[in-house]
């Protein structure tokens, strides 16, 4: 069995205008991990566009979401080409990590996240929140971007940024 894993130096980053051309005309997929809150503010303006957070906001203070991975799978295969973003680009490293670990082949950090793409100009959306299940929220605004958010089970240590 390969127990090699990756590291935040094994991540490939890009730039947000880079970013916009890859899913623009390369059949990329725009994956934010920012909380759903975050995410609600406005996000990048991508059709196709998910949320699913890596981490939330607790009484307790930021912590991961303890099911990650297991809301990617369903909607994500790893064969896909990915670009994960954040609010900076902090949250993402560390959600493109587990998501090469668990096998995804292709996918790429967004430098600098969701404020750099506001700093150089490119097109944002807000989308209003649908409940779907109890646990369950799903975000969607005109452009057919979607939210993923269950409630934390557990407390765990994470990135803040």
């Amino acid at each position: 069995m390969d127990t090699k894993s990756s590291s935040a130096s094994e991540v490939v980053t890009i730039d947000v205008l880079k970013a916009n051309d890859l899913l623009r005309n390369s059949g990329y997929r725009y994956l934010d991990v920012r909380t759903e809150e975050e995410f609600m503010k406005g996000h990048v303006d991508f059709d196709g566009a998910l949320n699913i957070p890596y981490m939330f906001n607790t009484p307790e203070g930021r912590v991961k979401n303890p099911k990650f991975m297991e809301q990617v799978l369903p909607v994500c295969n790893k064969d896909d080409h990915l670009i994960v973003g954040c609010q900076s680009g902090v949250r993402s490293v560390y959600a493109t990590i587990d998501l090469l670990n668990t096998g995804f082949k292709h996918v790429y950090n967004m430098v600098g996240g969701y404020l750099a793409w506001v700093e150089n100009g490119l097109p944002v959306a807000v989308g209003p929140v649908v409940q779907t299940k109890p646990d369950q929220v799903i975000s969607s605004s005109k452009t057919g971007s979607e939210t993923v958010q269950n409630k934390p089970d557990t407390v765990l240590s994470g990135p803040t940024d």
